[in-house]
This record gives structure tokens, C-alpha cells and sequence, in this order.
């Protein structure tokens, strides 16, 4: 298993997250939230996990083994439901839980066994889901937060993602080898169905909040697909270098989803890119069981997460020390941008003066491009082989030769005796 946690980028790119009047931005050991939708707030809640307390004894996880070479670099973090909790991941094997109502509050710091790809809180806040690079799924408890994890699910590769359905009852997980599992939540060593199609890893997946029976994923192969995931169906498959006829080249790497965001109102799905400094945007048709591309929005410097609010407007964060924050407002079916915008403002100015926990991500490049799988040209590799043992032989006939050479040599006679 040491060998698949090698493959996930050590430093993952900073992330962004809505929930009720809250923006959660996450920036190497930093977690970062402002109630943005009140400019006139100037409250700027600051979490630092270098002082974070429960520091790993001979920095050693809940299974006792080394962390190795470790940092406090935040892994993930995600909000329940209605904003009340807030849960992130770190490089030292950290699981730390925020309450935000009616202030913020550090809960707890616990040790997980392994370092985690994906973390999710359940629709009834009693639970995190901690899916790690070994591909086995943990819980812990959010009504005793110092309650150790249990292992709820594994997978015999390492795990990108991990949802859940809204109402609680499956749990879905997301692996390096292709596969989407669905399993009883209640009972997860019960298998319901699998998802199979995607010819590279998984990256992204969520359950679509206002159709419940349905699976939205996103892969290293370039596709957007929609499942009943119930019964394992594909019912759409989006070929994403497709879309963007502006693109000189449609090397299907550079198509890996990083990011998704959905929009209940309008059923509007946005995805960021790996690899392209750009956003699409889609509507979903139920009916049909369809995704509609409505919006190519090109960047000028590459995003690192986005984010819809309830009413549709677009928030990405980028890397651009002078432009953190990009806000696109829906107008007539398509996405504009604002500048002017009093909580744009605020929000980037907090960035902006904290820009100095995003500076390790610039330019970082691609976070998946290890985890491909590895493919061979095999007439090159024949021709490479057949040029070695031509050569091979070369060298044998020439050390024959000298052999031959010096067994051969003429022995000069003697002179006749007297």
C-alpha cells in the first residue's frame, strides 16, 4: 500500500466551500472562513494546523506505524449539511472537527490510521466518512468526538472519492482502478452494485442532491458519466475533449476533473479541469437522463476549486496572488462575470493578505498524473529489443574473431642448428 500512497500528489491544491453565509477556503496548513455574504462583516475565522494540539507521538498514526516524512498540509475538509460541523484531514494523520454554531469551536483532534484522499459528513451529522490511501473507508463519531474510527468498507486499491445518497442509506466509493462501488450503508460489506465503464481512475463522484437515484462521475479518462447506481446503469457518458474545439491538442490527460460543484436551482453542474485553465458548465436533464454542456468558461490562470451558491453565482478560486477569487452571476442561461462586487472584494482582500499559504500551489502542475495507467507502444519496445540483439551479436562475432586472432598467430622458426 506504500507504493498507491506515492502516487496522490503530497500537497493536494487548496480548496473552496460554500455552506449558508459561510466561504471555507483551505490553503496548505490554513483553513480560512468568512461569512461572505455580509461585506460589511470583517470577521475572518483562522485555523493553523501547525498549532493544532494531539501532535503524533514519534509521528505515528491510530495503527501505530510511522507517517513517515510528514507535513500539517491539509488533505481534505468538508461541511455537513446544514454548516453546523465542519471536519478536515491532514498530512499528519489528523482527523479535527469544528463546530461553527454558534461560534466556532474546535471539537476535537483525533488520529486516523492513514492519510485520507476524502471525507464526508452524513446527511444526519452523526457521522465522518474517512476514505484513505490504503482504500479502506472509516467512521468516526461526531456525538463523541473522541471516539476512535471503525472500519467500515475496504478496497483493494487506493481510494480518490466517497459519497453518500442523501437520505443515508449507500455509501459510494471511488477507486484507482476504475471501479465506483455502492454498498449499504447499514451494512457495507453488503455490495449493491458496481459502476463499471471508466477505462482510468475515478476522480470525482457525488449523488445529485434533487435526484437521489442518480450518480454523476468524473475520470482520467476524459468522461463525465451518469449512473442509476442502484442497478450499476450508465445511462450518459460526456466526451469531454469534445467540447472545446479551441484546444490545439486533445491529449485526454488534460481532461481529468479536479472539481465539481452543483446547483440544485437549475439542476447546473460546473467541473474544473486538472491540467486546462478553464470551467464547463451543464445542465442536467433528468427526464432525458442527460448532460446538456451550456458554457465553456476560459481562465487566465488555472483554478484550483469552484464553488455555486444557492442562487446560481459561480465563485472559482485561482491561483493569482491579485485575483483569488473569480465570481461568474447567471444572466439569460449564461455565466458573466462581476468585478465590482462588495463580497468579491472583501473575500479576496483575506486571501490576498494570506497569500503567502496558497504560494507552494502555484504552478504545481497536474495532482493525477502518476496515477494513469502505464501503456506500451509494443512495435517500439520490439524494435528496441531486435536493435539490442543485433548488437549483442555484433559484440559476440568481434570477440570470436580476436580469439581466433591471437590462437592463430604464426611462431617464428628457429635457426637450423650447427
Amino acid at each position: 500500500m506504500e507504493a498507491a500512497e506515492a502516487c496522490v500528489a503530497a500537497s493536494p491544491n487548496p480548496g473552496l466551500g460554500l455552506c449558508g453565509t459561510w466561504m471555507v477556503v483551505r490553503g496548505r496548513t490554513r483553513l480560512l472562513a468568512a461569512r461572505y455574504k455580509e461585506p460589511s462583516q470583517e470577521y475572518l475565522f483562522v485555523y493553523d494546523c501547525t498549532t493544532a494540539g494531539k501532535k503524533l507521538h514519534e509521528n505515528k498514526g491510530e495503527d501505530g506505524k510511522s507517517a513517515g516524512k510528514s507535513s500539517d498540509t491539509i488533505l481534505a475538509c468538508a461541511f455537513s449539511s446544514s454548516g453546523t460541523y465542519i471536519a478536515l484531514t491532514d498530512d499528519r494523520k489528523r482527523l479535527i472537527l469544528f463546530r461553527t454554531k454558534p461560534s466556532w469551536e474546535c471539537l476535537s483532534v483525533r488520529l486516523v490510521t492513514r492519510r485520507c484522499t476524502s471525507l464526508i459528513i452524513t446527511a444526519a451529522e452523526d457521522k465522518i466518512l474517512v476514505a484513505d490511501k490504503s482504500g479502506d473507508v472509516y467512521s468516526y463519531s461526531i456525538a463523541e468526538p473522541e471516539k476512535t474510527g471503525t472500519i467500515e468498507l475496504g478496497h483493494l486499491s487506493l481510494l480518490l472519492d466517497v459519497a453518500l445518497s442523501p437520505d443515508d442509506q449507500y455509501i459510494l466509493t471511488a477507486d484507482r482502478d476504475e471501479k465506483i462501488r455502492v454498498s449499504l450503508m447499514r451494512a457495507p460489506h453488503n455490495i449493491v452494485s458496481f459502476c463499471l465503464g471508466h477505462r482510468e481512475f475515478v476522480s470525482r463522484i457525488f449523488v445529485i442532491p434533487n435526484y437521489p437515484d442518480l450518480l454523476l462521475s468524473a475520470s482520467g479518462d476524459c468522461t463525465l458519466r451518469l449512473w442509476e447506481y442502484k442497478s450499476g446503469k450508465e445511462v450518459h457518458c460526456c466526451l469531454l475533449n469534445s467540447l472545446n474545439t479551441c484546444e490545439a491538442t486533445k491529449n485526454e490527460k488534460k481532461y481529468a476533473v479536479s472539481r465539481t460543484t452543483y446547483c440544485c436551482e437549475g439542476n447546473y453542474i460546473a467541473i474544473l479541469y486538472d491540467c486546462i485553465p478553464a470551467v464547463s458548465i451543464f445542465q442536467l436533464d433528468a427526464d432525458a437522463r442527460k448532460l446538456l454542456c451550456k458554457q465553456h468558461i476560459s481562465l487566465n490562470h488555472q483554478g484550483w476549486d469552484l464553488a455555486f451558491e444557492e442562487t446560481g453565482g459561480l465563485w472559482i478560486l485561482q491561483e493569482d496572488k491579485q485575483a483569488p477569487l473569480l465570481l461568474y452571476q447567471p444572466v439569460d442561461g449564461q455565466w458573466q462575470s462581476v468585478i465590482e462586487e462588495k463580497r468579491l472584494i472583501k473575500m479576496s482582500k483575506y486571501l490576498h493578505d494570506n497569500w503567502t499559504v496558497f504560494e507552494d500551489s502555484v504552478g504545481k502542475g497536474s495532482c493525477y498524473q502518476n496515477l494513469y495507467k502505464a501503456s506500451f507502444d509494443n512495435m517500439a519496445v520490439y524494435l528496441q529489443k531486435k536493435e539490442e540483439r543485433l548488437q549483442q551479436q555484433k559484440n559476440k562475432r568481434k570477440e570470436l574473431q580476436r580469439e581466433s586472432n591471437g590462437q592463430t598467430k604464426k611462431v617464428k622458426p628457429e635457426g637450423p642448428s650447427l
